[in-house]
């Protein structure tokens, strides 16, 4: 395998951290999302335990279980759909518009190898540096909430280094080799 080179990429933190991101998610009220594919094995019980509240939105349906102490509202999140993130992002001309294969370090530790097939503006800015609330829920991108949580527990300890591919094959192959060769503890999903 060619020699990698890999550059530092300095991403910037917004100081506090974000809870209750899925609470946002206000586009459709609990009685539409239970009629989702996804979330149909839900529907007898909602329809059974809620009926009172089949027309609240979403998020405000999921937030006042959670205040309650009622865990149902965690049947509708991926396993990291309930924690805290924090907003990072990337704003380095020369790198936002590139593409390649990163890394993550917490120190001097390899944690996370990841593959950037568009732009670091896409795959960080909008990806694992803001959370959606769409994010959070089963059909959302749960890699994206668990990235974002591990990096904001150290954000003064964390770095990004990318390695600039073109070459869309050869950015998944380089990712692939990389991971089975150091096996990143964030890779491996648990």
């Amino acid at each position: 395998m060619e020699k990698l080179i890999f550059k530092l990429v300095n991403i910037r933190f917004e100081n506090e951290m974000e809870t209750n991101v899925f609470s946002h998610k206000n586009n459709k009220s609990l009685a539409e999302t239970v009629t989702h594919k996804r979330y149909r094995k839900l529907k007898d019980r909602v329809y059974s335990d809620y009926s009172e509240s089949l027309e609240i939105s979403l998020g405000k349906f999921l937030l006042d279980c959670k205040r309650s102490g009622d865990p149902f509202y965690l049947d509708f999140l991926n396993k990291c759909g309930d924690l805290a993130y924090s907003k990072f992002w990337i704003d380095d001309e020369y790198f936002i518009n590139q593409k390649g294969v990163y890394a993550y370090f917490e120190g001097e530790e390899l944690k996370y190898i990841g593959r950037c097939k568009d732009t670091l503006k896409k795959r960080v800015n909008q990806g694992y540096g803001k959370i959606h609330p769409k994010n959070c829920y089963i059909d959302g991108q749960a890699t994206n909430c668990r990235i974002n949580a591990l990096v904001s527990e150290k954000t003064d300890e964390i770095t990004f280094w990318l390695c600039a591919i073109e070459s869309i094959d050869h950015i998944e192959a380089i990712e692939r080799h990389l991971i089975q060769q150091y096996l990143p503890p964030w890779n491996i999903q648990k």
